[in-house]
């Protein structure tokens, strides 16, 4: 029993150096933030290093972040999958996202669509909307799953409704063919509009050809025209291509 109490008593005195170092582990992270937001991605690498090795997911994050673009350390994949792997494992859906990715483009580690659906799902049942829309995009062409419209469906709608576009731009496009959903072009323009409006040149084009041709709205030249516009203006060639075709310039 003394022994036992012993213990306790220790691990209640250790406890405010405890906090302490968190506190301070969590200023390295901070000051790697700060020094990378400067664009002095060497001292940010640095200050990561120290709160990853201490075992600090978001730092471990950033750190393969930093690696894999090759910011502040020699590009490598490699190295950026195992700190991946790190904020991964304490479940980080930041990390584990573009760890699936790696694995579904075999950056760093051998391609495996089985382990990038692991670990997108992971990451998407968290709600993390670009998980979420990997793990769409996975159903939709069968990779590492069964091959399935409607669980593509379901997944890019939760991250349409978190207001990612390219997540909106799919949705817009299952309706628009009927897949996975029931065919519906006034939705497949709602979800197009949607996506359009935060800049996304593929549904901007998609959006100026319902209107073109007057599918889901009333047919409008103006309202098409400016849709292929904003969207040929990004170097859409589709969008650019209607332009010509239509006499418009961009």
């Amino acid at each position: 029993m003394k022994r036992i109490i012993g213990i306790f008593f220790a691990i209640f005195t250790l406890m405010p150096t405890m906090a302490q170092s968190e506190a301070e582990i969590e200023d390295w992270l901070n000051k790697g933030i700060k020094f990378r937001k400067e664009g002095n991605y060497t001292e940010a690498v640095k200050w990561y290093r120290k709160a990853a090795e201490q075992g600090l997911a978001d730092a471990q994050f950033m750190l393969g972040s930093c690696y894999y673009a090759g910011q502040g350390v020699e590009q490598s994949y490699t190295e950026a999958v195992k700190w991946l792997r790190k904020a991964a494992e304490q479940g980080l859906a930041e990390a584990q996202a573009p760890l699936g990715f790696c694995y579904h483009a075999g950056q760093g580690v051998e391609k495996s669509y089985t382990e990038a659906v692991k670990w997108y799902r992971k990451a998407a049942e968290q709600g993390y909307a670009e998980a979420q829309t990997l793990l769409g995009s996975c159903y939709h062409d069968g990779q590492g799953v069964e091959q399935s419209y409607t669980e593509a469906a379901k997944w890019w709608r939760k991250a349409a409704e978190l207001g990612l576009a390219t997540a909106q731009y799919m949705l817009g496009f299952c309706y628009h063919n009927g897949r996975g959903v029931e065919q519906n072009d006034t939705e497949a323009v709602k979800w197009y509009r949607k996506a359009a409006e935060q800049g996304l040149a593929w549904a901007q084009t998609l959006l100026g050809s319902c209107y073109h041709y007057g599918r889901g709205v009333e047919k409008s030249y103006t309202e098409a025209v400016k849709w292929y516009k904003k969207a040929a203006e990004q170097g859409e060639l589709e969008a650019q291509k209607e332009l010509t075709q239509l006499g418009e310039t961009w």
